[in-house]
């Protein structure tokens, strides 16, 4: 039997009137055995909340991460893990986990239970407490502060997201939960859950990376290094290194495409076939031909996409 993969953390929960475990920050994060020691400053910000109506209590615990989550605590530990680079996206065991995440009123003063939300209007309004979603996952930026990154806009990415030193996230640039970036990369367009992108990658603006939760079924696309995703592009299939998707052009794994050169091509001709049979492929050109209308795809030689190296610094 294999050893178990285990993290730990110590941090604070936040509980609403009806008993509701409404998320849980962990400052303090770790592999292997949970520490013996209480957290002095941990334990001095604990108690009520009147504005929230909510009671603020201490946490630790230790998970295997190979294991199903079995709690909030357990769930939002995972998301942490994923958001310090601790683990990476897919390398985890996330079963069932939306059934451990409530739906949270989440405002400018913390978390609240959605009908506490509704009923003290008042008393939010009297000390500025501002709702600004309703969700099942919070802002990475509320809970995690990854250095080396750039988030334009932090209600665009939620905790859980990986994101590697250099990667910038511009403001419509969206990353979830279990998905993100394993170095520089350029977002302006959607990563799903379950994608992970490759280092010195461009995902154009507008463009779309479909997940698991997306239509993708079990399948987990990913992206190579040094490949552009042209703007307003979608993707439902892997895609090697210096690989380039022309901008408008969406690709699922049953779109039918033309091979137009290379060793899949005919001789002297072309052949169609299934995204699907080029998935995971490096080195090709996805096209739309603007006089028949078809995708086509080439080979390319070369590196693909440059990165502005002072912008990803």
């Amino acid at each position: 039997m294999s050893e178990a993969r285990t993290i730990w953390g110590i941090g604070l929960t936040t509980i609403a009137r009806d008993g509701t475990v409404l998320d849980a920050w962990f400052p303090r994060v770790g592999s292997g055995s949970l520490p013996a020691e209480i957290d002095a400053d941990l334990e001095a910000q604990a108690g009520a909340d009147e504005r929230r109506d909510v009671t603020i209590e201490t946490v630790h615990l230790q998970i295997d991460l190979d294991a199903a989550p079995a709690s909030t605590a357990d769930a939002y530990l995972r998301l942490h893990a994923l958001s310090l680079r601790l683990v990476l996206p897919n390398d985890l065991n996330l079963d069932g986990i939306f059934g451990h995440l409530p739906i949270v009123a989440w405002t400018n003063a913390g978390p609240m239970h959605p009908d506490d939300a509704a009923r003290l209007v008042p008393q939010m309004r009297r000390h500025s407490i501002q709702v600004q979603g309703l969700d099942k996952f919070p802002r990475l930026t509320d809970y995690v502060h990854p250095d080396g990154v750039r988030i334009a806009d932090a209600a665009r990415v939620r905790l859980g997201a990986h994101l590697a030193p250099g990667t910038t996230v511009m403001h419509e640039g969206f990353v979830n939960f279990n998905a993100g970036t394993l170095g520089p990369v350029m977002v302006e367009g959607r990563i799903s859950q379950g994608v992970v992108v490759g280092a010195n990658s461009d995902i154009g603006g507008g463009a779309s990376i479909m997940g698991t939760l997306s239509g993708g079924g079990t399948v987990r696309v990913s992206i190579g290094e040094r490949t552009l995703l042209g703007a307003n592009a979608g993707l439902g299939i892997a895609l090697g290194d210096d690989c380039i998707v022309e901008a408008g052009v969406y690709i699922t794994a049953g779109s039918k495409i033309i091979v137009a050169d290379g060793p899949d091509a005919p001789q002297g001709g072309k052949r169609t076939v299934k995204a699907a049979e080029l998935s995971g492929r490096s080195g090709l050109l996805f096209w739309r031909n603007s006089v028949t209308g078809a995708v086509e795809v080439r080979r390319r030689n070369g590196a693909g996409v440059t990165l502005n190296e002072a912008l990803h610094a």
